[in-house]
Formats: structure tokens, C-alpha cells, sequence
């Protein structure tokens, strides 16, 4: 199972938010690039980026912060928010980004996560986030009628690397990941599910592991920064399982 530690940028910083609310922000660090870093020197392997801003406003709006921490740091990025068509996805791949995650354009338009992923193997992600079992988009704004399931069976046969599923309820709440959905979507679909939302300390990732089911990897955000997960005990852990 691969840790993902998460920097989501809100105006260049890095924040997390709970339950996807940009009311409900909190600062955890004015320089993303030293979070990288930081990160790096940790022993993570992949870290998350998600642009917030960019989300809302439907293209990317932290490209400086973006751009910063990838001259930072040598581990993979993977990088969402506000990317919507191939001009974006293109711009971001030839900038060092490894893998795109496509939300709201997976929902809205379908075509353009076959054809990026068709173009770019191995380079695309979909992101599905669920409200109420419902996938939601517009940074989370808006809540379509698409399952979970529905959403994630339409790309089964396009060729993404990934699906990285979050519970909007739990986000940032240090509740616990769901480990109930994320198993279930975990074997009801052949591509790769990532966890994310609500990981609370490391029985969590123990939770998710004993689920059984092929679950490549979790996202980590607030309880990283707040201390409740130790980096070194939660990296040890989860090689063990691979």
C-alpha cells in the first residue's frame, strides 16, 4: 500500500479544509515547496497536490505554488484541481507532474478521460468523490446523480491508472477512512482504488489492510500534519504490506 501525504493549496498555501468547505480552512503551511520537502525527507514515495482554487474556478490557479514544488522535490507528483481538458493535462504532464486527476471532467465529460488516458498510459487518475454514495464535482460544490460505482465502471476499459475515492462527510474530520466503500468499490472494479478522507491514525491503515481487498494505496492529509500519525511507523507498516 503507497502513503500519499497531501498538500492542498488554497491561495499558495497549504491547508486542509473540512468536508471540502473553503470557509473551513486551516493553515498548516505559508511555503509548499518546504512541505514538499519536508515530505520527501520523511521517506514518502508519491505525494498529492490538489489545486482548491483551481477546483472552484475550473483551471488550474496555483501554478506558481505547483511549479515550486515540483523544483523542490524529486518523488512523483499526482496533481487535481480545475484540470479540464487536454491543453491542461498535456501543459501539466510536460511540467513534471506524473499523474493528472481528473474529477468534475470525468463527470461532465467522460471522452476526455479515454482520450488522455489512451494518450498518456499510465498518467491519468479519475477522481470520484462521493456525498451520500453520489459522485460530487465543482470542487464539491455541486453533487451530481451519478453513483459511485456508475461513475467508476464507465473507465473500466479506458486505461486510467487509478481511482482515488474520497467520503467528502468524513474529509478532514479525523473520523476514519471508509473503509466499507473503499472495499466494496475496490472489488467491484478492476482499476487500481486509492483511499482518501478522514484518516485518523495508523489502525486506520490497519483497517484497510485487513479489508482484504486490493486497495493500492491511501491518501494522508490532517492527521499528518496534526501529529497523530507518525510518518516513519505509517511508512514501516504499510511495506510490510506490499
Amino acid at each position: 500500500m503507497i502513503l500519499f501525504p497531501a498538500i492542498d493549496l488554497k491561495d499558495g498555501r497549504c491547508v486542509r479544509l473540512r468536508q471540502g468547505d473553503m470557509a473551513r480552512a486551516t493553515v498548516f503551511n505559508d511555503d509548499a515547496a518546504a512541505q514538499a520537502r519536508a515530505f520527501e525527507a520523511a521517506g514518502f514515495e508519491w505525494l498529492h497536490v490538489v489545486d482548491l482554487n483551481g477546483a472552484f474556478a475550473g483551471h488550474s490557479a496555483n501554478a506558481p505554488a505547483i511549479r515550486a514544488i515540483l523544483a523542490a522535490i524529486t518523488i512523483p507528483v499526482q496533481l487535481g484541481g480545475g484540470i479540464r481538458d487536454l491543453r491542461g493535462i498535456e501543459s501539466w504532464l510536460a511540467g513534471g507532474i506524473k499523474r493528472v486527476i481528473l474529477g468534475t471532467a470525468a463527470v461532465r465529460n467522460p471522452a476526455l478521460v479515454r482520450e488522455a488516458a489512451r494518450a498518456f498510459p499510465g498518467q491519468i487518475a479519475v477522481g470520484v468523490d462521493a456525498r451520500d454514495g453520489l459522485v460530487a464535482m465543482e470542487g464539491w460544490a455541486q453533487t451530481s446523480t451519478l453513483s459511485v460505482l456508475e461513475l467508476a465502471q464507465q473507465f473500466e476499459d479506458a486505461g486510467v491508472a487509478a481511482i482515488i475515492f474520497t467520503d467528502i462527510a468524513r474529509d478532514g474530520m479525523l473520523e476514519g477512512v471508509n473503509v466499507t466503500a473503499t472495499a466494496a468499490l475496490a472489488r467491484a472494479v478492476a482499476i487500481p482504488v486509492i483511499a482518501s478522507g478522514g484518516l485518523g491514525g495508523t489502525n486506520d491503515l490497519r483497517l484497510l489492510m485487513a479489508s482484504g481487498a486490493p486497495i493500492q494505496g491511501v491518501i494522508i492529509g490532517r492527521a499528518l500534519y496534526d501529529g497523530r500519525i507518525d510518518a516513519a511507523e505509517a511508512l514501516a507498516l504499510t511495506r510490510q504490506n506490499r
